[in-house]
């Protein structure tokens, strides 16, 4: 019997893992070899529990916060949580760290030689989620990716051994897109949390106002701006796409899944017409495996 108020072993841990299967792409599927699903699901339960923090979603009582040893009394404040996770990382390096995923994630930094900068730059863009909540450029928003995203991918590059400095450039260009895609997906929720990703020079361009994404359904100019945003993703994910071809095996399907996801939710945004607004597109798994095909041949 579990005490009122207190949380199962492994409850909080599996909580949040769990949360891979809503992801757009998948995070580490069956036909990897099982040492990096291993690894791979290491590094997204911190990717997921970081974000989590970041955005208030922890899960109901605390646990998360006593785990990080922040008192009752602060658990509410985000950057005193995201203050507490980083020393916990460090930990990582250095020590025995306090939380579950934390100690999961350790045998991986050690087995594949990771380094705390990518870790670091997912908590720095969950910190600046706390301060910044406009962007007024698309540079200003590709600087937010550079944080918020690209480190992934360069996690997953590390992990599967085969981090080069090109593909490093061009597993930021995919980031950076799935990256912006989310954003697209998750206008209306974002507006709820009081943010916006949208470049405000661009909705200045198509005379969008922020009460025009406040709407239960997108106007003739909110989805012009989506189609516009949603184009410069696209882009990305053609610039980004080589580092499929320059890999093999397994890995190559992988990375296919990943391009193929942000291509497949780009068509489920243009098949709603580009009107976000009443909830996030989301692709078919049909939809998704058309495009894996398309992206292995080479021919997106």
């Amino acid at each position: 019997m579990t005490e009122t108020g207190t949380t199962r072993p492994g409850a909080t841990e599996r909580g949040t893992l769990d949360k891979a299967a809503a992801e757009n792409f998948p995070v580490a599927p069956f036909f990897l070899p099982k040492d990096w699903r291993t690894d791979l699901m290491a590094v997204y339960g911190f990717a997921r529990l970081v974000d989590d923090i970041g955005d208030g979603d922890l899960a109901p009582g605390g646990a998360d916060a006593r785990l990080l040893g922040v008192s009752p009394a602060e658990a509410e404040d985000r950057l005193v949580l995201l203050d507490a996770f980083e020393a916990d990382l460090d930990r990582v390096f250095s020590g025995e760290p306090r939380h579950p995923l934390l100690r999961r994630l350790q045998p991986t930094v050690r087995r594949r030689a990771l380094t705390p900068e990518p870790f670091l730059g997912l908590i720095a863009a969950n910190r600046q989620d706390q301060l910044v909540t406009r962007y007024e450029t698309y540079d200003d928003l590709l600087a937010y990716c550079e944080l918020s995203a690209n480190p992934v991918g360069r996690l997953v590059l590390a992990v599967t051994g085969t981090s080069t400095p090109e593909r490093v450039r061009l597993s930021d260009a995919i980031c950076t897109a799935l990256q912006i895609v989310e954003h697209l997906q998750d206008v209306a929720e974002d507006l709820g949390r009081d943010r916006i990703y949208l470049p405000a020079a661009d909705m200045k361009r198509f005379h969008v106002q922020e009460a025009d994404l406040d709407m239960k359904t997108a106007g003739a100019s909110v989805r012009a701006l989506v189609a516009y945003e949603a184009q410069r993703a696209r882009e990305l994910l053609n610039e980004g796409a080589p580092l499929v071809g320059s890999v093999h095996g397994r890995l190559k399907l992988l990375l296919a899944g990943f391009v193929a996801g942000g291509r497949a939710a780009l068509r489920a945004i243009a098949a709603a017409e580009h009107d976000v607004l009443p909830g996030p597109p989301k692709p078919g798994k049909l939809q998704l495996l058309r495009e894996v095909g398309v992206t292995l041949r080479g021919e997106g």
